[in-house]
């Protein structure tokens, strides 16, 4: 059995080096790929992003084949942007692999040291205070609330940001004594948002549409609804009603006018209705 694990592991490392090697030879000035060269750290930046949805995209879907797939391209973006710093002398993928090592075992004390823990809060909480150590900051308990939120606006996706913020902001008091008080804002902000649309200049139209967006979401927060979810479930129920629209076409939609593309809508609506 322990053979059996350690030859396992030497697969899982040769593997590895192989596409470190497929890698730096794409990056190879002597025959390596036009498009590879030309990538820089902040011009992979979207590939990181985009990758890493599509992780949790084949996650969600339990297609073990896509998961394994979509989990290489990812790891690909990490590689590639070792390979680059490496190239610059910045790091290289060995000081990323032992820095994040290091880290899991500092913060689990409880696993790699003698410290004893009843709960996963206790963990969080952990992992929280011994962050707070080896950045310098105040412990969490310490920190002053602006400091947390700027790091969620900073380092989260724009939707989960703002739950986190107005999560954080009412749990010290910062928040409404009713719903009525959120829709009241709401209704406020998108006053504001048709007023600016109508003789503000674009960029305050944007900032309001930020406000009209931001008062959406403490009504979806109020009502224990995710946004995230929500939003992606108009996305795939959109995208189906467009196939049976083009299933029940004759030609291209941009060939129908509107009206007739209105009819389409409704009876790929009431046909989706049908079979569910």
């Amino acid at each position: 059995m322990e053979m059996n694990k350690t030859q396992k592991n030497a697969e899982t490392l040769a593997a590895l080096q192989e596409l470190i090697d497929v890698v730096a030879k794409l990056r190879s000035p002597d025959g390596g790929c036009p498009w590879d060269l030309a990538q820089t750290p902040q011009t992979l930046t979207p590939y990181v992003i985009e990758e890493a949805y599509e992780v949790v995209d084949a996650i969600n879907s339990g297609d073990r084949d896509a998961i394994a797939e979509e989990l290489g391209d990812l790891l690909l973006q990490v590689i590639l942007q070792a390979q680059i710093a490496s190239e610059d002398r910045q790091f290289s993928l060995k000081e990323v692999a032992q820095g994040i090592s290091q880290k899991l075992i500092r913060r689990h004390p409880h696993v790699f040291g003698d410290v004893s823990v009843q709960s996963v809060d206790e963990v969080r909480q952990n992992w929280e205070q011994i962050k707070a150590v080896e950045k310098g900051e105040p412990s969490p308990e310490n920190q002053k609330l602006s400091h947390k939120l700027s790091d969620y606006a900073r380092k989260l996706p724009p939707l989960m940001a703002t739950m986190k913020i107005s999560q954080k902001a009412a749990a010290v008091g910062f928040e409404w004594e009713n719903i009525d008080g959120v829709w009241d804002k709401f209704h406020e902000e998108l006053r504001e948002f048709q007023q600016a649309l109508a003789h503000e200049t674009p960029q305050r139209q944007q900032a309001e549409l930020g406000d009209l967006m931001f008062s959406l979401l403490q009504l979806a927060r109020w009502n224990n609804l995710d946004p995230e979810a929500a939003l992606l479930g108009t996305n795939q129920r959109f995208i189906q009603r467009l196939q049976k629209m083009e299933a029940f076409a004759e030609r291209p939609l941009s060939d129908y006018t509107l009206e007739e593309l209105e009819t389409l809508w409704r009876q790929a609506k009431a046909r989706l209705a049908q079979e569910q």
